[in-house]
């Protein structure tokens, strides 16, 4: 279910003061300790398996991406490039999609990857904790999974990702449910916040909600547009 406009303005109008300010101090700080030079080998065990809701539902996930031939897609928090790989063909050898990471080994793995299966339209960026690094007014479709969470500085980073789509570009959100009494340790203790909040981020970085995808029981899946002034 969508939240109501009133509760999550609520939460964005409180959120507006810190978008606004910059956001010079990380939210969650040591989060993004294991990725500094992950190993990709180590981490396709982890995010590729049977048994993570992700994984299992891959092929659903992009269908609902709603892709076409010759988009532009950015796979950000790309990992082992479980979705870039799945996103390429779709896109076909006239698109483009960046796999953008904040570990130079996940980046560089994923387009390997890539290569070996005839992908050339995969461009790897490494990112950094505050900048998405991709070109601006360039990218018709931003696909974040199980990543938002990692944003140290939310703020600056959607600021980058506003500022790259397209005026028409959408952005997909895909993320873990966190709700006390319900969610796991794991998930209490690793999301820094739950839908409400994460969503209230995003629309005050300047993006409308459009669809709640239902498709999970341990994630949610949202789908915003960007808001041109």
């Amino acid at each position: 279910m969508i939240l109501t406009r009133s509760s999550v303005l609520a939460v964005a109008a409180v959120l507006a003061v810190t978008f606004s300010s910059g956001q010079d101090e990380s939210v969650n700080p040591g989060i993004n300790d294991s990725f500094q030079n992950p190993e990709p080998e180590k981490f396709v065990e982890r995010f590729e398996k049977e048994g993570r809701e992700v994984y299992d539902n891959r092929e659903s996930i992009v269908t609902h991406l709603d892709l076409k031939p010759g988009m532009v897609v950015a796979d950000v928090g790309a990992g082992t490039g479980l979705f870039t790989r799945l996103i390429a063909p779709r896109v076909g050898p006239k698109g483009t999609v960046y796999a953008v990471d904040i570990a130079k080994s996940f980046v560089d793995h994923t387009v390997m990857s890539c290569r070996v299966r005839g992908m050339k339209q995969v461009e790897g960026i490494v990112c950094a904790q505050d900048d998405a690094k991709l070109p601006p007014n360039s990218v018709d479709v931003v696909f974040l999974c199980d990543t938002y969470h990692h944003f140290e500085y939310p703020a600056k980073t959607m600021k980058s990702i506003h500022e790259a789509l397209k005026p028409d570009g959408r952005l997909y959100l895909l993320d873990f449910e966190r709700i006390e009494g319900k969610s796991s340790d794991w998930i209490l203790g690793h999301v820094r916040a739950g839908k409400e909040v994460f969503q209230g981020e995003v629309e005050a970085a300047g993006f409308k909600l459009e669809e709640e995808l239902d498709l999970f029981e341990e994630n949610y899946f949202l789908r915003f547009k960007k808001k041109v002034n």
